[in-house]
């Protein structure tokens, strides 16, 4: 599990220069950015915080990301 004070901080790499890009705890595997709808997957408990890794993701609903992300 990721901590809370890591989840305060984290902002979305492609949104936090020009918007806030808050970022959704999304079922303790995912961050969505509210801004851009980047998901960045949650590995071993470490958030994968890449703009091309939040690109992957961002057409997929948030109700159809894998659970687990994939490797």
């Amino acid at each position: 599990m990721v901590s809370q004070d890591l989840l305060d901080i984290l902002r979305c790499p492609n949104c936090v220069r020009e918007k806030d890009g808050l970022l959704e705890y999304y079922k303790e595997t995912w961050l969505i950015c509210q801004d851009c709808d980047r998901k960045y997957p949650i590995r071993d408990d470490i958030p994968v915080m890449l703009i091309d890794e939040g690109d992957k993701w961002i057409n997929t609903t948030k109700e159809d990301l894998p659970i687990p992300p994939p490797e």
